[in-house]
């Protein structure tokens, strides 16, 4: 990771380099976590953006205000990682879970750092084991930062729900993201997609 952009993310971001928001940022270009069904946001890299071009931050001179959320981190499925900064509705410092079998954002019970070190940790696993599939660990590990598995029948409809009979295939992690907030938009309840 190039230190320059590490200290640029951090300037943007506008945190200490003692927060977990600035220690991820300035030293790491993010991290993969759980055979890479996490990706958590760092200073960015040549496959992971940065924390502060994933959120479209402007320059500290050109900011009006915090953001309504930070997002931090996405998983494999085009789910994402996001603090709550007032816009998600569930409650300010606490990082969020927007996932493609609920189209909601849904609280996770702590800050950033918590989300971090569960993450690494592994204690997220089982909040996600309806989303897991036999295999899933060879599947996932080869799957690039900045691409993910879209999965058809999607895991917010009803035939999508067993994902292990599901199909799915690597796309742009991007696509994933405006996939879901589209299908939130047009289907679900009345929280912000994203």
């Amino acid at each position: 990771m190039d230190p320059e952009q590490g200290r640029e993310v951090l300037r943007h971001l506008q945190v200490t380099a003692g927060s977990p928001l600035g220690v991820l940022a300035l030293n790491s270009g993010g991290v993969l976590a759980d055979h890479g069904w996490f990706r958590v946001l760092g200073g960015g890299s040549e496959r992971m953006p940065d924390l502060a071009s994933a959120n479209g931050l402007a320059s500290p001179d050109e900011v009006t205000g915090p953001p309504p959320y930070l997002m931090v981190g996405y998983d494999v499925l085009g789910g994402r990682f996001a603090i709550d900064g007032g816009g998600l509705g569930v409650s300010r410092g606490e990082v969020c879970y927007f996932g493609p079998d609920s189209l909601t954002w849904d609280g996770l019970g702590g800050g950033h750092g918590d989300f971090v070190a569960a993450a690494i940790g592994g204690h997220l696993a089982p909040a996600f084991a309806a989303l897991r599939w036999p295999g899933w660990e060879d599947e996932v590990a080869a799957v690039p930062p900045h691409q993910g598995l879209s999965v058809y029948p999607p895991p917010f409809s009803r035939e999508g729900k067993d994902i292990a009979a599901a199909s799915r295939r690597v796309v742009p992690v991007q696509e994933l993201f405006s996939f879901h907030e589209g299908a939130a938009r047009q289907i679900g309840p009345g929280r912000p997609a994203g």
